[in-house]
Order: structure tokens, then sequence, then C-alpha cells
């Protein structure tokens, strides 16, 4: 299993839009280096849901229930792919960024190295790590 996080606009769709659909397609991902990760996901691997923008938390964890498929939401030549997820849990305690920014063990973290990525893999000692924090 691997792990990820995916980032939203809350404003745009937010982890309680997914608690409320049950499933979404992950779509609009418009990034080659972001493809890549969407492309490596697999069934069963788990995801942070952070919100991006206003909140800049993580806010809860969703699964992978499909694979990379053709993102239905795309309209030029480029081959886009989207990833289906549902709901996990919320975090009992959200995260914020600069809580993981003022700690140096998070400095290697993805979503501090290259914030800018949207959806960016999370090595396991990371994983734990922010679990912890978050009250699992």
């Amino acid at each position: 299993m691997k792990y990820w996080l995916l980032k939203t606009e809350p404003e745009e769709y937010s982890f309680a839009d997914l608690l409320r659909d049950k499933t979404t397609a992950w779509t609009g991902v418009r990034n080659y280096a972001a493809r890549i990760n969407l492309r490596a996901m697999k069934k069963g691997d788990l995801c942070f849901i952070y919100h991006s923008v206003s909140d800049k938390e993580i806010v809860g964890i969703a699964e992978i229930t499909k694979e990379a498929y053709a993102d239905p939401t795309n309209e030029t030549k480029v081959e886009w792919v989207a990833v289906d997820m549902r709901p996990v849990s919320a975090l009992k305690n959200k995260i914020s960024l600069a809580q993981l920014k003022a700690d140096h063990f998070y400095d290697d973290l993805e979503l501090i190295r290259i914030s800018r990525l949207s959806v960016v893999p999370v090595e396991k000692k990371h994983w734990d790590a922010i679990m912890s924090l978050g009250g699992e």
C-alpha cells in the first residue's frame, strides 16, 4: 500500500462534499507530475485530503477505489487521468500547513518540498506521524 496527499480547494470540492457524496471521481488534474502520481495509485491506497488556498490544512482520509482511467472532463488531446475514491474518515484534529512547517521532521514531506503539486506521495513515516497528530 502507498500513501498520498491530494489537494482540493474547499470552495470547489471539500472533504465534507466527499463525505456527503460517499464516492467521487478525482478529475481535473492538469499537471504532468501529478498525472504520474495518479497513475501510480492502486486500489486500496490511502490519501490525505488537504484543503488548499483558504484553509491550508489536512482534514480527512480517503481510499482509492478505482485506479487511473481517462479523465471524463478532459477536452484536450493530452491523456489526463482520474481516479475514484471514497471517504474513510475526517481527522479528529485538522493539521495546518503551518503546524507541519514548524516541525523539521516534515522538511522532506512533498507537501512542503513541492508545495504547488496537487497530488503527492506521502512516506510511511510521515503518514504515521500525521495520523498521530490527527488523533487517529
